[in-house]
């Protein structure tokens, strides 16, 4: 185990590690920033980000069901690396529903004589039922465990130096730490997990090489439509809609593959869905993403909204409809105001316009 713990971010780093809850980041640069950063802290956190608020999204779920006992050796491995004296707490933090199904297991794990010292200091967070999307944005998540308004901090300081509690702090997708914990058994292959949802014949959690394009991964679980489709890649919310001839690209973000088909899809009911969520889940902090949802869910439901172009679909996709994205994507405080543009313009000009 010291050989691990000593030799663990080498290992880590040259698997090519990223973390899976969208953002990709490199997690051997993450964990090193952090350590560093305790050195000149007494002590610091580490947050396991359960949260999966994206829409479509069920890889945490799956991982948890069957890889619980993987995600808190990656937790161990990481409070050995950090300083175990310097973790002060970890919290496990998962929605309602995650608390209600993994929660006993994960507990009984951490029960176990190997854990005992890591389980005295982890408790759970469970994230409140109407709590909004953006609570799984890593700076909002920090605000609400602190007991303040659960809403993006500005970016830097980052949490690996000045988290909770203005302590560094590592925050990463329970897919990382079970990674990580491959990693160290010598037993990582360069997977990842994917969700494929939506109008699919094998709907599921599977998991294949990091490396896949979005064809090979339909080919591959058997999933590969055939009649006419598009995808929404990424998350069923903010995810990127791309055409059945643009396939050749990775799956990049949380590894979401949504399958929509072509021909019986409502396009008003599509874009409502996604105006209605943004409009739903924005905290209302910037400007922008509080006016901008609000005024975009507005044009998305009255009745003369058509979300096709040329003659049929102007409708209320007109020039101010455009000009509100283009705000939303410009100056928004957080990735939720900002990605909303992405469905939307992809799906105009991959889709509506082909």
């Amino acid at each position: 185990m010291t050989t691990i713990k000593h030799n663990i971010l080498k290992k880590i780093e040259a698997a090519g590690l990223v973390g899976r809850g969208g953002a990709c980041f490199p997690t051997a640069v993450k964990w090193a920033a952090v350590k560093e950063a305790l050195a000149a802290k007494k002590q610091g956190y580490i947050i396991v980000n359960g949260a999966e608020g994206e829409p479509g999204l069920k890889k945490d779920a799956y991982i948890f069901q069957h890889h619980g006992a993987a995600v808190i050796e990656g937790v161990s491995l990481a409070d050995k690396f950090l300083g175990s004296g310097k973790i002060k707490k970890i919290y496990i933090f998962l929605n309602h529903e995650y608390f209600r199904n993994y929660a006993a297991n994960l507990k009984t794990i951490l029960a176990t004589k190997k854990y005992k010292a890591l389980r005295e200091k982890t408790e759970f967070f469970i994230k409140p039922e109407k709590l909004t999307y953006i609570s799984g944005e890593e700076t909002a998540l920090l605000n609400l465990i602190e007991g303040k308004k659960t809403e993006p901090r500005l970016k830097p300081p980052y949490p690996t130096e000045h988290g909770l509690h203005s302590r560094p702090t590592l925050i990463n997708n329970p897919e990382t730490f079970y990674d990580v914990s491959l990693v160290a058994a010598n037993r990582y292959e360069a997977e990842r997990f994917y969700t494929i949802s939506g109008v699919a014949k094998r709907r599921g959690v599977y998991a294949l090489p990091a490396n896949l394009t979005i064809e090979e991964v339909l080919h591959k679980t058997n999933n590969y439509p055939t009649e006419p489709f598009f995808v929404q890649v990424g998350g069923e919310a903010s995810g990127e809609v791309l055409n059945s001839d643009q396939l050749t690209r990775p799956v990049d973000g949380s590894g979401l593959i949504m399958i929509y088909d072509q021909k019986h899809t409502d396009s008003h009911k599509l874009i409502k869905y996604w105006l209605n969520f943004y409009h739903d889940q924005s905290c209302g902090q910037c400007t922008p993403c509080r006016e901008g949802t609000y005024r975009l869910w507005e044009m998305a439901n009255k009745k003369n909204f058509v979300g096709g172009d040329g003659a049929k679909g102007k409708g209320e996709m007109n020039k101010l409809f455009w000009e509100i994205v283009a705000a939303l994507e410009e100056t928004s405080f957080c990735a939720l105001g900002s990605s909303l543009p992405v469905p939307l313009k992809s799906y105009y000009q991959n889709i509506l316009k082909k």
